[in-house]
């Protein structure tokens, strides 16, 4: 799978492509990520890419011709492209939604910044709005980030042996507990039950568990 990033800021990206799951899968050539500086695409000799907004009001815009030249030069290269802008108005990431998004050949990422982009580029090419949550960061970049790695988990191959089928949200719930070595710690004890070796009483014990934790902590999960 290919990002492609629109961003003023690249250098900070280097805190996936360099470590972490998202680096292996690089590593492997399971996933591609390019990110494009946008004063880049500027026609004017300070490379500025905002301007004041129309009506008056505090900060700053960013403007459509450079973000559409890029995004133009992004589609040259590759056609089927969807663009995402990362927005605090978007559609709230779930897990399902990133396992759809998993599922394209590419996405272009739009991290805005400032009081965010002019509504005429939403409006003509941007494919989908997404919040990572009902909250204002300073930029795009932290949730293009967030949005990279939930995705990346669900694109064969990076995981491995399946492993985000087991993540909290995959199934609807919250996972279950997990323990590992010693079995007594400061007087707590392992649940006997995963000592047994028998795997379908584990199973079973990982199931309630699940319904148990979510009940406990999300019970909007359990209504839904």
């Amino acid at each position: 799978m290919r990002f492609d990033i629109i961003t003023l800021f690249p250098d900070m990206f280097s805190a996936i492509k360099e470590e972490g799951v998202v680096a292996r899968a690089l590593k492997k050539s399971l996933l591609e990520i390019h990110t494009w500086q946008l004063r880049d695409f500027t026609d004017n000799k300070y490379r500025n890419v905002d301007d004041k907004p129309y009506g008056g009001g505090a900060g700053m815009v960013m403007q459509v011709k450079p973000i559409r030249n890029c995004i133009n030069q992004i589609k040259q290269e590759n056609p089927k492209t969807k663009v995402i802008y990362l927005s605090p108005q978007g559609q709230k990431l779930t897990h399902q939604l990133a396992d759809e998004i998993s599922q394209l050949e590419s996405v272009t990422l739009l991290c805005g910044r400032y009081e965010g982009v002019d509504e005429r580029v939403i409006e003509r090419d941007v494919d989908m709005e997404i919040s990572i949550g009902d909250y204002v960061i300073s930029g795009g970049e932290l949730a293009a980030m967030v949005l990279i790695d939930s995705v990346s988990r669900q694109v064969p191959g990076v995981l491995g042996n399946a492993q985000s089928l087991n993540d909290s949200f995959a199934n609807g719930l919250l996972d279950y507990p997990h323990y590992t070595r010693p079995e007594i710690i400061d007087a707590q004890q392992v649940p006997e039950v995963l000592l047994s070796g028998h795997q379908a009483n584990i199973d079973a014990w990982r199931a309630d568990q699940a319904h148990k934790n979510t009940q406990k902590k999300r019970q909007d999960l359990i209504k839904k």
